[in-house]
């Protein structure tokens, strides 16, 4: 079980978008808890997810994130162009790639 969660300014813009990436997971095989929490939510979150990926509109706060992560957990930002089109699968893709390229070293 691969854990996803995915940050944004309210958490509300990327529920779309977590419903297009579970879909991805299925297709894939994989299986994967997925949701969706506000940037100012991320700390009570810690431990809890396996990667966190950051929604663009809130990429500034990337190094602070990393930080509470501190080295524990891949926390990354969401292409633009797959998050503008809510291209599920590419960013389903950038998880599990954030996720291997973390966890398989």
């Amino acid at each position: 079980m691969v854990r996803i969660m995915l940050a944004c300014a309210a958490g509300m813009s990327t529920s779309l978008l977590v419903t297009k990436m579970q879909t991805a997971a299925k297709e894939s095989g994989v299986e994967a808890e997925i949701w969706a929490v506000p940037e100012a939510d991320v700390e009570k979150n810690v431990g809890k997810f396996d990667v966190c990926l950051l929604g663009p509109q809130v990429r500034f706060k990337l190094k602070a994130i990393q930080k509470i992560a501190d080295g524990k957990w891949p926390v990354d930002v969401i292409e633009m162009t797959a998050y503008g089109t809510m291209n599920g699968k590419k960013v389903f893709d950038f998880a599990m790639d954030t996720y291997n390229n973390f966890y398989n070293k």
